[in-house]
C-alpha cells in the first residue's frame, strides 16, 4: 500500500450528491463524518478498494432514519480509527465539542494522529497550520452546503499527505441512479505537506 486515495464526506442527511458518489469511486477508501441519514447514502459510497468507514453524527438517531433502516445504526460507532500510509487518521462528527476552539479541542483530544476529518458545521475547513491537521470535508448532500456539495480527498503515502478540496455547483445534480451522468462543474484545491 504505498499511495491510497482517501474520500473524506460528510453531512449528507440522506443524500448523496452524484458528483461526490462519482468522485468517491476514484478512491480506495471512503469515509463519513456522519449526519448520514439513510443506508442508501452508505451503499452509494463505492470506493475502488470497497473499504467504507461512518461514524454517527447527532442526525443519525432511528426517529430520522427511513422504516426498516434503523437497524443499522447499532453498528456504526461514534468515532473511527482508520490506519494509512504515514498515519492515522481519526474520524468523528464533532457534535460533542463546542464550536468554539473546536480545532484547538480536537487536537488535545487525538494528540497521535496525523488528521482528524469531523463534519456537523456543514462548513469546508482545512486546517494544516500543525499536526494533527483538522479536515472538514463540508456537506456532499443538498442540506446547508454553504456555496455547493462539497467533499475532500486524502492522498496518503509513508512520506507525504496531501488535500485535494472539491466544491461543487449548487443544485445542478440528481440524485445518483444507473448510467446517470455524474459529471459537473467543480473547483479544486491542493496543497501537500511532507513528513509527520
Amino acid at each position: 500500500m504505498s499511495l491510497v486515495r482517501v474520500a473524506l464526506v460528510a453531512d449528507t442527511h440522506g443524500f448523496l450528491d452524484a458528483r461526490v458518489a462519482a468522485l468517491v469511486g476514484s478512491c480506495d477508501i471512503a469515509l463519513h463524518g456522519g449526519d448520514i441519514g439513510s443506508a442508501e447514502v452508505l451503499a452509494q459510497l463505492q470506493p475502488r478498494g470497497g473499504r467504507v468507514y461512518a461514524v454517527l453524527g447527532n442526525n443519525d438517531v432511528a426517529h430520522q432514519w427511513p422504516d426498516g433502516q434503523r437497524e443499522l445504526l447499532v453498528s456504526i460507532p461514534w468515532e473511527a480509527h482508520v490506519a494509512l500510509p504515514g498515519g492515522e487518521l481519526v474520524l468523528v462528527h464533532g457534535h460533542r465539542l463546542p464550536a468554539a476552539r473546536r480545532h484547538e479541542r480536537l487536537r488535545a483530544r487525538f494528540p497521535h494522529a496525523r488528521a482528524i476529518c469531523y463534519g456537523h458545521s456543514h462548513l469546508l475547513a482545512d486546517d494544516r497550520d500543525e499536526i494533527p491537521w483538522v479536515l472538514n470535508p463540508g456537506a456532499a448532500g443538498r442540506a446547508r452546503t454553504h456555496g455547493g456539495p462539497s467533499c475532500m480527498v486524502l492522498i496518503a503515502s509513508e512520506s507525504q499527505w496531501q488535500v485535494e478540496q472539491h466544491r461543487f455547483t449548487p443544485g445542478t445534480a440528481r440524485r445518483r441512479s444507473a448510467g446517470a451522468d455524474n459529471r459537473g462543474t467543480g473547483s479544486v484545491g491542493r496543497r501537500a505537506a511532507g513528513g509527520s
